[in-house]
């Protein structure tokens, strides 16, 4: 008897890549578990709803300006910064922990912070407390909800007012979350008034098939050559081209690549960063590529110079994006 291809067979493959079961209490974990480890950054958990009605929790916090100064008052914010994070394969709820190390970092840098307000949103990915189980279909209705939400709330915050500040949308994935984040880039349905000025890309991989082919290179193991059976490809790589493509057609500046490598990443080799980095290059995509020192895969923002590399990428971002107006 044989399963249907998007029954039994097909879940038990999203279960492989995805994990959402690991560990075992992440679907009961709560922001306030990690209260301690934010440093004094404060998480809410928003709800909202993908296209295909799965009800989704967002890890949602929004970084004070200079002075304790709130992003509410037009004159003082030139721009809002919407950071859009997808994590990567343990689905526990860690962006508050890992964002919150770095979060206030930006506010240092080299352009006037004063300037600039700032929020981060965690998407779980049906992941955590959300409902359903991941597969890319689904991760690619949850990304986009994530940025409907961003919409939203840009609107609420600022009202329809031309003199509001500048949206500027940042999607940042790590390892699998890096696939989620290119296919929202390159074929998903954002608000009009957003659009993805840049791409945070941690410990990026090409595809899912190219993994397949990395992690099984034998000849004798069947795995690499069931990439046409996929439901599942996280192609970053075809990405970068669509993504191109649709800045030459708009007329419009292309979304800028910041690539974060771990330096003793065990699961990804760095050939695929490496050839990320030359698609980018020639496709004209703005792209910078930077290295964790012996970071592996999972804590490549977990070291200090993790974190300031990880911050410096969204402060170049939003630079970029600010340069070209």
């Amino acid at each position: 008897m044989h399963s249907h291809p998007g029954g039994a067979d097909a879940a038990s493959r999203n279960k492989i890549i995805y994990m959402p079961g690991f560990p075992p209490n992440s679907r009961w974990e709560l922001i306030d578990n990690y209260a301690n480890h934010c440093g004094g950054i404060k998480w809410t958990n928003e709800r909202i709803q993908a296209a295909d009605g799965t009800d989704l929790a967002m890890a949602v916090t929004t970084v004070p300006m200079q002075k304790g100064k709130f992003p509410t008052d037009k004159k003082d914010a030139r721009a809002h910064v919407y950071v859009l994070y997808f994590q990567g394969l343990v689905p526990h709820i860690n962006v508050s922990f890992r964002d919150s190390q770095l979060i206030w970092a930006p506010r240092k840098r080299r352009f006037d912070t004063a300037t600039i307000a700032g929020s981060v949103m965690g998407a779980s990915k049906r992941y955590w407390t959300s409902r359903g189980r991941p597969s890319e279909a689904g991760l690619r209705r949850d990304a986009e909800a994530g940025a409907r939400w961003i919409s939203e709330y840009h609107k609420q915050l600022y009202g329809p007012d031309r003199d509001a500040p500048l949206p500027i949308l940042l999607l940042w994935g790590q390892s699998i979350g890096c696939g989620v984040a290119t296919n929202l880039a390159a074929t998903g349905k954002i608000p009009q008034n957003l659009s993805v000025r840049g791409l945070l890309l941690e410990t990026p991989f090409l595809s899912v098939r190219t993994m397949l082919e990395t992690l099984y290179p034998q000849k004798w193991l069947p795995y690499k050559h069931l990439w046409p059976f996929l439901r599942n490809h996280l192609d970053s790589w075809t990405n970068m081209e669509t993504i191109a493509q649709a800045a030459r057609e708009k007329g419009s500046p292309p979304p800028s690549m910041y690539i974060l490598e771990a330096e003793r990443d065990e699961l990804v080799p760095p050939e695929h960063a490496e050839r990320l980095l030359e698609k980018c290059q020639d496709l004209g995509l703005p792209v910078e590529r930077v290295k964790s020192p012996a970071a592996f895969h999972s804590d490549a923002i977990m070291r200090v110079e993790g974190k300031r590399l990880a911050a410096l990428g969204i402060v170049r971002l939003t630079q970029k994006t600010l340069d070209v107006g």
